[in-house]
This record gives structure tokens, C-alpha cells and sequence, in this order.
């Protein structure tokens, strides 16, 4: 057991999820009128497609799959990527806390189309159509994206840092096409990536002790 806490001793960052998912569900049944919607002319130009509902569910195995990755091969990395997650995690939260915000795009959708249209009206049925600014499926795709390109330990595998792109483009377009979020929302997502990009990422990052690969989004 002692040899196990040294060797896996990093889980306690983890518990950053006992945090953010009372205080996300808190605001999920709280913020249900009275809140600013977030809707860009943009948004009326960009159709519903149901089959963005494979990429939009894909973000949880790549957001997990990431975290799981570098736990196991670099704890070094796997603390980047965790302090870049929760720390826009924990800022997402707090403008949703303090600026209520929703979104009015959604689509009546059928069930019985097809099975996307099902596994969109499961997402519907589960998740609100508020806390939508910014984009935690958005941001948390350029997070996972940005530690696979910085990533020493993947700095020869060219085929996982292509796909890794291809995903994170994909979830991204995926929140639109889905109207899960209006364009506004992705833009925040990327404004507040590129913020704490730079605190995690940059030269001066405490924790830094290996050079980085800084083609940080593909």
C-alpha cells in the first residue's frame, strides 16, 4: 500500500471533482429564469445536425482517456493537464455563478428518427440549456489538445497529435451544430484557453523542469 501511494500519490488532484460537480449541479437547478442568453446572429446560420452527437459523447472519453494517459506516463504532465482543466473549470463556474447565462437554440428533436436524434433528445433530458458560457466542452478539448502537443512523451507520435486535432476541431464544431451552445460560447471557451495557456504552458511555469513542444493547438 505505501508503495502504491508513492507511485499513484497524484490522484488526490481528482478530488477537484468533489468541487465542480456539487457546484455545477447546484447551478443547474438554480439557474432556471432571470438569466442572460447567449445568441450571435452567427448562430442562425449554422444548422442542427444530429450526428454531431458522436463527437459531442467523444469528449468525455477523450477528456478521461487524456487524464488517464498521463497519469500513468508522467506525472509531470498529468499535473499540467489538471491545472489547466480545473483551472477553467473553476472560472466557467464562477461567471455562471455570477453572470447566469443560458442559451435559446435548441431544436425540437425526434427520438424515433434515428439513433443520434435519440442520443440527442438523452443529452436534452439530461442537460439544461443553461451555464453555457463559456464552453467547458470546448475548452477542455484545446486542455487535452494543448498537453498532447506539449507532451514529451508524445512528441514522436504524429498519428495520436493529428487525431488529437481532428477531435478537438470536431467537439468544438459539434457544440454549435448540436445548438448546445451558441457561437459566443466557443469564443469565450478559446479566449479563456489561451489565457491560462499561457500560466500552464508558458516559460516561466513553475512547475517546468523538461523543454516543451510549443505548437501548443496543432
Amino acid at each position: 500500500m505505501k508503495n502504491l501511494l508513492k507511485k499513484y500519490g497524484h490522484i488526490w488532484a481528482l478530488g477537484y471533482g468533489f468541487i465542480y460537480l456539487p457546484w455545477f449541479l447546484y447551478l443547474e437547478r438554480t439557474v432556471v429564469r432571470n438569466y442572460s442568453v447567449m445568441h450571435v446572429r452567427l448562430d442562425d446560420y449554422i444548422p442542427f445536425n444530429e450526428y454531431f452527437i458522436v463527437p459531442y459523447l467523444l469528449w468525455f472519453v477523450y477528456v478521461a482517456g487524456a487524464v488517464m494517459y498521463f497519469f500513468f506516463t508522467s506525472r509531470q504532465e498529468y499535473y499540467r493537464l489538471c491545472t489547466f482543466l480545473f483551472t477553467g473549470m473553476t472560472i466557467s463556474l464562477l461567471i455562471c455563478t455570477f453572470f447566469p447565462n443560458g442559451t435559446d437554440l435548441r431544436v425540437h428533436v425526434d427520438p424515433q428518427k434515428n439513433l443520434c436524434s435519440f442520443l440527442v433528445s438523452l443529452v436534452h433530458g439530461a442537460d439544461t440549456s443553461t451555464n453555457v458560457f463559456p464552453s467547458i466542452h470546448v475548452y477542455n478539448s484545446l486542455g487535452v489538445h494543448a498537453a498532447v502537443m506539449n507532451s514529451c512523451v508524445l512528441r514522436e507520435k504524429a498519428g495520436m497529435r493529428r487525431g488529437s486535432l481532428f477531435l478537438m476541431v470536431a467537439i468544438s464544431l459539434s457544440t454549435v451544430f448540436l445548438k448546445q451552445h451558441s457561437a459566443i460560447d466557443v469564443m469565450g471557451a478559446i479566449v479563456l484557453a489561451c489565457m491560462v495557456y499561457s500560466f500552464v504552458y508558458g516559460e516561466n511555469y513553475a512547475g517546468s523542469r523538461k523543454p516543451v513542444n510549443r505548437k501548443a493547438l496543432g
